[in-house]
C-alpha cells in the first residue's frame, strides 16, 4: 500500500450520497471536477450508505485548473467541504484564480 498525503475531505453534507455516513466521506478518495465546474466526480446518489469507516476521504484529484487550490490538478488546500449547490454535489472550498 502506498501512503501519500492528500487534502481531507472535512465535511459532507450531502446525505443521499452512498459515501456519506454522519456529515462524512467515506470514499477512499474523491475526484473533482469536469475540467470547468468543481463537482464532485465520485457523488453516487443511494439510499444505502458504506459502513462508517476510517480514514475519512482525501482529494485524489482535482480537474478544475481555475481554482486557486489547483496545482498540477491536485488539490493544495489543507482540506475541503462538499456540499449541494444547484441540486448536485460541489467542492464548496473551489476559488477560482
Amino acid at each position: 500500500m502506498r501512503t501519500v498525503h492528500m487534502p481531507m475531505v472535512s465535511e459532507c453534507s450531502v446525505h443521499h450520497c452512498v459515501y456519506n455516513t454522519s456529515g462524512n466521506c467515506h470514499a477512499h478518495a474523491i475526484t473533482v471536477g469536469d475540467g470547468v465546474h468543481p463537482a464532485c466526480d465520485t457523488f453516487l446518489r443511494s439510499r444505502e450508505h458504506v459502513p462508517e469507516a476510517e480514514p475519512i476521504a482525501g482529494v485524489g484529484a482535482c480537474k478544475v485548473a481555475s481554482c486557486e487550490h489547483n496545482r498540477l490538478y491536485e488539490c493544495n488546500a489543507r482540506a475541503i467541504r462538499v456540499g449541494l449547490h444547484q441540486g448536485h454535489a460541489d467542492c464548496l472550498t473551489f476559488a477560482r484564480h
